[in-house]
């Protein structure tokens, strides 16, 4: 059985002020493609469907658009997790659709998936809080799926009936994971635990991720899970939520993030992104394939002495987002910013470097998005550590009208 695992998709997810949409369109019809290329009989998307718990119409009409095609009526169905971004409410609203087309959408750690059956040989053969088994079309042997989708810790403890305020999440996980597999994953199925949580390698050092994906594990997040808590029955364990394409651990049997389809942040900046291809035989571990996506804009970082090189490397690297830092010894004029603008029209951040005589520097994020106006207000305050008058305001706005003029 090849089951696709893909994952932290974002859809609707914007840098700065660029839209990523047209990126993502172009990313999912990729993964639709290699499905095909591929002969997939199942597809994951382990959680973070969406950015936000409220997207824009344009992500969500891509999102049942790209479902509808990779699941091809149930012939090649799919199961799909809420992650931390998403709202379990609306991941699971739109159910009754969602299974004529042969996709199971879980919202919450104790859904429960209501049985159907398809033309396709598709079907739903058994379901309880956390766990489901699939008949998939052309095959005997069934697949079990025990899945946890995202939950903050106190949550995850009133889903598992946990009282004991002290006791771990991961024992409480590990307990409640050992039941299902131990009732329903003998060795006669291809049995997958399916997770958008925070795991660990016992005694590893802990990945380190962009910030807007850390508060899963810190602010009022989850705790971590251990591999050692994954149940001895599980050939797979198909991961969401960090954006790098990484392996926790082989034991008991392969524990992997897929990882983002394409890069969110600049601290993704040079990674590569993949979808993962398990193929499992029941009774056998997962034999993987990291199948590299091509789609999606690069993110790149650069970091330039004067204008003059920034604009060469700007021409040179046309087809991608950029985070520039301009090393001089002078602030960027208003003429500065616009000769950067009119070469690159990706440039998403400018930082100056300002370097003084006495060869000290000073780092200054720009945003690009506010007027020069704003920019000026910010400048005097980071100088002056106050507002600048109505005074100065007026012969500053003269002054613009006068570069405008020009």
């Amino acid at each position: 059985m090849k089951i696709l695992h893909t994952s932290d998709w974002h859809l609707g997810k914007r840098l700065g002020d660029f839209s990523r949409i047209g990126e993502q369109q172009l990313v999912l019809d990729e993964i639709i493609a290699i499905a095909e290329a591929e002969k997939v009989d199942v597809v994951i998307v382990a959680g973070d469907l969406f950015d936000t718990f409220n997207p824009p119409t344009e992500a969500v009409d891509l999102f049942y658009r790209s479902l509808k095609k990779m699941a091809d009526g149930g012939r090649r169905p799919v199961v799909a997790i809420a992650g931390n971004h998403d709202s379990p409410e609306r991941i699971e609203s739109p159910d009754p659709l969602a299974r004529e087309c042969g996709i199971v959408f879980i919202g919450s750690p104790n859904t429960v998936v209501a049985p159907f059956k398809l033309e396709s040989g598709f079907e739903v053969l058994r379901s309880e809080e956390g766990f489901v088994e699939l008949k998939i079309p052309g095959f005997d042997a069934p697949l079990r799926i025990v899945h946890t989708a995202y939950a903050n810790e106190f949550r995850l403890k009133t889903y598992l009936g946990s009282s004991d305020i002290e006791e771990q999440l991961r024992e409480i996980l590990a307990r409640r994971w050992k039941q299902l597999s131990d009732m329903y994953c003998n060795s006669d199925g291809v049995n997958v635990l399916l997770s958008h949580l925070f795991f660990v390698k016992d005694g590893a050092d802990w990945p380190e991720e962009p910030d807007d994906e850390k508060p899963i594990l810190h602010v009022g997040g989850a705790q971590a899970v251990y591999s050692s808590n994954i149940p001895t029955q599980m050939q797979y364990v198909a991961l969401g939520h960090l954006h790098r394409k990484q392996t926790v651990d082989f034991e008991p049997c392969p524990m992997m993030y897929s990882g983002s389809p394409i890069s969110y942040s600049f601290a993704e900046a040079g990674q590569k992104k993949f979808v993962l291809l398990a193929d499992i035989q029941p009774g056998e571990k997962a034999a993987l394939k990291e199948i590299e996506l091509c789609s999606g804009k690069k993110l790149l970082r650069f970091k330039a002495n004067g204008i003059e090189e920034a604009v060469v490397w700007l021409e040179a690297n046309q087809d991608c987002l950029v985070e520039l830092t301009v090393v001089s010894e002078t602030y960027l004029t208003a003429s500065d910013r616009k000769k950067l603008g009119n070469v690159h029209n990706g440039i998403v951040n400018v930082i100056p470097e300002v370097t003084s005589k006495s060869d000290s520097v000073e780092t200054v994020k720009v945003d690009l998005t506010k007027t020069t106006e704003e920019l000026f207000c910010d400048y005097f305050k980071h100088q002056k550590g106050q507002e600048p008058g109505e005074r100065l305001m007026e012969l500053f706005r003269e002054l613009q009208a006068q570069e405008d003029e020009l």
